[in-house]
C-alpha cells in the first residue's frame, strides 16, 4: 500500500505581473519567495511536533521571466545585460534578499538595452524544504530519525539529478518548457551551494564580498587579520567590519575575535564594505580538491574577480626564494575539473587582472622597470595533483614542466583560474616562492618561519591592492566580452 499522500497542498494561486522598474520586481520576487518559505516552514515545524500531514505540502520558486521579439542588435561591446536572439528566456531564484543589487543591476540593463518588461510570478520548480527553513530560526530542524515519516514522502526534498552545472558547462541551452537559460545558476542550485558555504567556512554567505583572495596558508589569515584592524581603525578606508568563522564580526581594531572551538575546512574571513565591495580571504588549504569546491560554491555570488596569492615551488634556477609568480598561463595537471572543462580549452590571460596585480607589486615593493622584473617574473603556473611529483622520475612530470616554459608549480592555481574561466568570474595568480625543489633548496623549518615572517605580509598587500584597484574599475570593463561563450545567459 502506498504512504504517499494523494492530495498536494500548495500556497494559494498568484498570477504573474509585469513590471518595468526594476527595484519594484525584485521587491515582488522577495514577496513571493518569503511567502512560499514561510509555508513551507509553518507546515513543517507542525508536522515535527505532531502526526504525519494527510497531503503532500510543497511551494514554488519565484522567477523571473521576458520576452524579446526584435531581432535589433545591440550594443557590440556589451558583456552582458542582452540577449542574442528573440525567444523567451526564464530563471528560478531563491533569496532575493541576498542578491537584490545584482538582480537589481541585470533586470535594469535588460529593460534598459530591450525596451521590455520582465514578468514576476511563481514557477514550476518546487522548493526542497531544507533550503526552505534554512537559517530560519524559529524553526527547530529535529535528529536524523525523530520522524515517524520520510520527509521526502510529504515535502521536496533536493533532487541532485537536477542540481547541476549544465547552464555554465554550455551543455543545456533550453529549459524544461521551452525557454532559454537567464542566469547562470537556478535556484536549486544557489541554494545547494548557499548551504556548502556556510558548512565549509564557517561563515554566513551574507557577509561574502565581491573580491575574493585564495591562500594556501594560515599565515596569511593572520596577516589579513592584522590589517583588517588596522583599517577599522581608520575611518576613511571604507571599511566597516571584520568577520571570522563563526560569524564573529567585529566593527573596532580593538574588537574581541574568540578562538574558533571547530575549525572549518575552509576558514574564511570577509573584510566588509556597506556596498559589499570589500575583500573575503578563504583558505582553502593545500590541493585541487578543496579550489574547485570552494570555487564551485562562491561562483554562485557572482563575485567581480577572484585572486589566488599563495606559495609555490620555483622551478628556474635564477628565482630566489620571496620572488613573485605572475601567471599568464596554465599547465592544468589538477584533474578536478576535466570532466567541466576540458584541457583542450585554453586558459587566457586577464589584461585587466595582470595590470592590477604588476602594478600592485610595484607599488607595494616600490621597484619598477628593470627592477621590478628582478623579483617577478611572468610565465606559466603548473598546477598538480600530486604533491610529491619531485619524486618521480624526471622523464615524467619534471620533462613536462620543462616543455611548458613552467615558472611555478602549486596545487590550486589552475583550478581557480579554470573555475574563473568556466563560471565566468575573472581570475588571476600571484604566487610567491617559497621552495625550490629542483635545485636543492627546501624549506627547512627555521628557514620556513623567518621566511613567513617577512614575505606573507608584503604578499597579502600586494593582493589587497590589486584587489582595490579592481574595486575602482568599471564593472563593464572587469567583466569583459573575453569571458563569454556564442550562446551566454543575459545575467552576468
Amino acid at each position: 500500500m502506498n504512504d504517499e499522500p494523494a492530495l498536494i497542498l500548495i500556497p494559494d494561486f498568484t498570477a504573474p505581473d509585469s513590471y518595468t522598474d526594476a527595484a519594484e520586481a525584485v521587491d515582488r520576487l522577495e514577496v513571493l519567495y518569503n511567502d512560499a518559505t514561510s509555508f513551507l516552514s509553518q507546515h513543517f515545524s507542525a508536522s515535527v511536533t505532531g502526526a504525519k500531514p494527510a497531503t503532500r505540502i510543497r511551494a514554488f520558486y519565484p522567477e523571473i521571466r521576458l520576452t524579446v521579439s526584435s531581432h535589433i542588435k545591440t550594443d557590440s561591446r556589451l558583456a552582458f545585460g542582452h540577449v542574442a536572439s528573440p525567444g523567451t528566456y526564464a530563471t528560478t531564484v531563491t533569496r532575493p534578499d541576498l542578491f537584490r543589487n545584482y538582480l537589481i543591476q541585470q533586470i535594469s540593463l535588460l529593460m534598459q538595452n530591450h525596451s521590455v518588461s520582465v514578468q514576476i510570478g511563481y514557477s514550476d520548480t518546487p522548493i526542497p524544504v531544507h533550503f526552505a527553513v534554512a537559517g530560519n530560526p524559529a524553526v527547530s530542524v529535529p535528529q536524523e530519525g525523530v520522524l515517524e515519516f520520510s520527509l521526502r514522502d510529504v515535502f521536496d526534498v533536493p533532487d541532485l539529478a537536477t542540481t547541476n552545472d549544465d547552464i555554465v558547462n554550455g551543455t543545456r541551452t533550453h529549459n524544461a518548457d521551452g525557454s532559454q537559460p537567464l542566469a547562470p545558476f537556478t535556484a536549486q542550485r544557489v541554494d545547494y551551494s548557499l548551504a556548502r558555504l556556510s558548512h565549509y567556512t564557517a561563515t554566513d554567505p551574507t557577509h561574502f564580498q565581491n573580491h575574493v583572495l585564495f591562500t594556501n596558508y594560515q599565515f596569511y589569515v593572520d596577516e589579513f587579520e592584522a590589517y583588517a584592524r588596522t583599517t577599522l581603525a581608520d575611518e576613511d578606508s571604507g571599511y566597516v567590519s571584520f568577520v571570522a568563522t563563526g560569524n564573529q564580526e567585529i566593527t573596532t581594531p580593538d574588537g574581541v575575535i574568540l578562538p574558533s572551538t571547530k575549525t572549518p575546512q575552509m576558514p574564511t574571513y570577509h573584510l566588509k564594505r556597506a556596498d559589499g565591495n570589500g575583500i573575503t580571504l578563504v583558505n582553502i588549504g593545500v590541493g585541487p580538491s578543496n579550489a574547485k569546491t570552494a570555487t564551485d560554491h562562491i561562483a554562485v555570488l557572482r563575485p567581480h574577480a577572484w585572486l589566488m596569492v599563495g606559495h609555490c615551488a620555483g622551478l628556474r634556477n635564477s628565482q630566489s626564494l620571496g620572488d613573485f609568480c605572475l601567471a599568464h598561463a596554465y599547465l592544468r595537471e589538477d584533474h578536478v575539473l576535466d570532466d567541466d572543462l576540458p584541457v583542450w580549452v585554453p586558459i587566457p590571460a586577464l589584461a585587466e587582472i595582470q595590470i592590477a596585480l604588476q602594478e600592485a607589486v610595484a607599488e607595494v615593493t616600490q621597484l619598477e622597470g628593470y627592477e621590478l622584473k628582478r623579483i617577478m617574473r611572468t610565465g606559466t603556473v603548473a598546477t598538480i595533483d600530486n604533491r610529491n611529483w619531485e619524486l618521480r622520475d624526471k622523464s615524467g612530470p619534471v620533462q613536462r614542466l620543462s616543455q611548458s616554459r613552467a615558472i611555478a608549480l602549486d596545487m590550486e592555481s589552475a583550478t581557480i583560474a579554470a573555475n574563473g574561466f568556466r563560471f565566468r568570474v575573472p581570475y588571476g595568480t600571484l604566487l610567491c616562492v617559497s621552495d625550490k625543489p629542483l635545485h636543492g633548496e627546501l624549506k627547512l623549518p627555521g628557514m620556513a618561519s623567518e621566511f613567513y615572517k617577512t614575505q606573507v605580509s608584503r604578499h597579502l598587500q600586494i593582493g589587497i591592492r590589486a584587489m582595490e584597484r579592481l574595486r575602482d574599475m568599471p564593472i563593464e570593463r572587469i567583466h569583459s566580452r573575453k569571458l563569454r561563450s556564442f550562446e551566454e545567459t543575459a545575467f552576468l
